[in-house]
């Protein structure tokens, strides 16, 4: 006989606002698809959350509840977000044993409202999951809150490190040529460079970011499968050389495009987000009239309005390079080129192109809506 609880994930994200915000947001899939959730957060951004949106704002929905365990980390600006190398020392030192805890309590605890578990959906960028899961006996899956080029590139950081080339020689690396130099090992990536990869311009072997990441990526390939946050048309390559390190891969996303469908159909939303205060220079109040800064913005919305003709963020294929030295003529240069020149009428086609093959993912026969069902019956037979 099959069992009378619905299936039950515990969904642990990297504790800083971006990971989080794209979790959250697979979880709402998950909920979606019939799955109970336990979402865990860290004490500090559980109030971050409760600070920015209400006391009621991480009221329980029917089956989908939020549980918090502690970083260990002293008191923080709740307007600010904590020191990334400090997360990262944390989140090796301190996260397991409460993570741990917590779901042996959850384990301990069956009823009608906290089903068994069925499995761990983590974040690649936290680590610890696998341990716990180990320890504890259930399964671990993963999401990844990135595409399939970025998490290919950090799983080539230990890779670098071992040919000689990160962390960097000398600062002067940073300017004389040496990050243009090829890569040509990584599986299913084609004309990258040096300075495509993350979290490798320091010179310190010991640097806390680059080697926690490095470690998160090797542990991550103990994961019963890895989902990725892209779609298959996008970059099939990537995806394909990740099969040969992961047991099982699945391409799932534009998830704000999934999401978009499914509440369409009726799914109510959690809608949760974090503002943060700033203090900016003076000069900023000189383009008040001909500029708008917040702490926040609904991203999508705004990258979707047809008032927005181009922004400034990583190149990722579909922008122009500007190197480090950024001069004023140099930007005016490159925003004329978008707005104006060839080279931005052949990017605005191909952002065309790349939005009508996301909108094909997450259709009903899509690739990510199929991936979606696959990745949601690999939790479901996880404990079999």
């Amino acid at each position: 006989m099959g069992s009378i609880y619905k299936p039950h994930v515990v969904v642990i994200p990297s504790p800083v606002q971006g990971h989080i915000k794209t979790m959250l947001k697979f979880a709402k899939l998950l909920h979606y698809k019939g799955l109970r959730v336990t979402f865990v957060n860290t004490e500090f951004n559980h109030k971050r959350l409760l600070r920015s949106r209400g006391a009621d704002a991480l009221d329980d929905l029917p089956g989908f509840h939020f549980r918090t365990i502690p970083d260990g980390l002293p008191p923080s600006d709740l307007d600010a977000t904590q020191d990334i190398p400090s997360l990262c020392d944390a989140m090796n030192k301190n996260f397991l044993a409460p993570f741990k805890d917590l779901l042996l309590k959850l384990k301990n605890t069956v009823s009608e409202n906290n089903p068994p578990i069925t499995c761990i959906v983590a974040d690649p960028i936290a680590p610890f999951s696998i341990k716990a899961g180990e320890e504890v006996g259930l399964p671990v899956v993963m999401y990844a809150t990135v595409n399939a080029c970025g998490y290919m590139g950090i799983k080539q950081l230990y890779a670098l490190r071992e040919k000689g080339f990160a962390p960097i020689r000398d600062l002067s690396d940073l300017r004389n040529g040496y990050l243009e130099t090829k890569v040509d090992w990584a599986p299913g990536m084609k004309d990258v460079r040096l300075k495509d990869f993350p979290f490798i311009q320091t010179t310190d072997p010991d640097d806390v970011v680059f080697n926690f990441v490095m470690g998160a990526a090797e542990t991550s390939i103990k994961a019963r499968a890895i989902a990725l946050h892209t779609f298959d048309a996008l970059e099939p390559q990537v995806l394909d050389g990740l099969s040969t390190i992961f047991p099982r891969v699945y391409s799932i996303g534009p998830l704000q495009l999934l999401l978009n469908q499914m509440e369409e159909n009726g799914l109510k939303s959690i809608d949760l987000v974090t503002g943060e205060s700033a203090v900016l220079p003076a000069e900023f109040a000189e383009t008040e009239n001909r500029s708008f800064i917040t702490s926040w913005c609904p991203q999508e919305e705004v990258l979707n309005h047809p008032a927005v003709g181009g922004y400034s963020c990583n190149e990722w294929g579909v922008g122009m390079e500007i190197d480090n030295n950024v001069k004023r003529e140099g930007v005016e240069m490159l925003v004329k080129e978008l707005m104006e020149g060839g080279e931005g009428e052949k990017m605005r086609e191909k952002a065309m192109e790349w939005k009508r093959l996301a909108e094909e993912a997450v259709g009903p026969k899509g690739s990510s809506s199929i991936n979606l069902d696959k990745f949601i019956h690999e939790i479901i037979s996880s404990n079999n």
